[in-house]
């Protein structure tokens, strides 16, 4: 299967429509209308279901978009690693992060490394960390940051020097608005929304103790945006960690007793890197001792 047909693929799953995708491709619909025939005919599945005017995508279409995506994303990462300059450091360093205050230490690292290395540039994917840690393992992402608690066994990594406190996002007419903490007692009887991982939600079980099965869970969130806005209508409390966003009609309030979440920064073991990839892991290396050393 060529990385040409791929691509031409991913554009009909984008278009869902045939003549569109060939006009956009610049070839003709017949030509791309026998290429998707001979991939079905390859790979033995049927892709799409052809409609009058538009088309949809099989179940097996659909993990075929996802696989094809993954493979055109690992093809131009590639290309642009071995179009380096061989006199000044250039290249694309492809960063994973969840929503996290880290994100800013992470991000003066990459503007100091790029006042040194102009010609480097860096792709950010903000998602959650199972979804990182599937793009580390598939080549597609260089460098993650990771909140704890992270299984970390089998990357290198440096813990980043920052604690950042877990509390609640409340509306600012809510009575737990007011207070300088909350206790689990005090979140008792309110709707709950609650992180949908699974390692976190274990540490935050561990806190609330005996009344984590008395809690009024309504809701689960990967990230927190959207976890806000249906706080704020639900007049619920997110559980969260603290000073990610700003929200207007929203309040943090830290819980007591105190609950702190690190984070890490990893990159797989024993794997060939770029040389600016290489080069900025050398940069947080020698900015981990400085931390070290304050």
């Amino acid at each position: 299967m060529e990385l040409r047909v791929l691509e031409y693929y991913l554009m009909v799953a984008r278009e869902e429509n045939i003549t569109k995708a060939a006009e956009l491709l610049h070839i003709t619909q017949p030509t791309l209308s026998r290429q998707l025939a001979q991939m079905e005919e390859e790979l033995g599945v049927k892709l799409f279901y052809r409609g009058k005017h538009s088309i949809t995508m099989t179940e097996e279409g659909l993990l075929l978009k996802r696989r094809a995506q993954e493979l055109v994303d690992l093809a131009d990462k590639t290309r642009q690693e071995l179009k380096q300059g061989e006199e000044e450091l250039s290249g694309t360093i492809t960063i994973g992060s969840g929503e996290t205050r880290s994100m800013r230490l992470l991000a003066d690292l990459m503007t100091g490394f790029r006042r040194q290395h102009p010609r480097v540039d860096f792709d950010l994917y903000s998602t959650t960390s199972d979804y990182i840690r599937e793009r580390l393992e598939k080549g597609l992402i260089d460098i993650g940051l990771f909140m704890e608690p992270a299984d970390v066994g089998k990357y290198q990594f440096i813990r980043v020097p920052e604690r950042i406190p877990w509390g609640i996002l409340v509306r600012r007419d809510s009575a737990l608005a007011g207070k300088g903490s909350v206790t689990a007692s005090d979140l008792l009887g309110i709707p709950i929304i609650l992180t949908r991982r699974d390692s976190i939600k274990n540490e935050l079980a561990n806190w609330f103790g005996e009344c984590f099965d008395q809690l009024d869970i309504a809701a689960t969130y990967n990230l927190l945006y959207n976890a806000a806005i249906l706080a704020e209508t639900m007049n619920g409390a997110v559980l969260c960690m603290g000073n990610q966003y700003s929200f207007e009609n929203l309040t943090f309030v830290p819980l007591e007793p105190r609950l702190e979440t690190g984070s890490v920064l990893v990159w797989k073991k024993n794997q060939f890197n770029s040389s600016a990839t290489a080069k900025f892991i050398e940069y947080i290396r020698n900015a981990e001792k400085a931390w070290n050393e304050m």
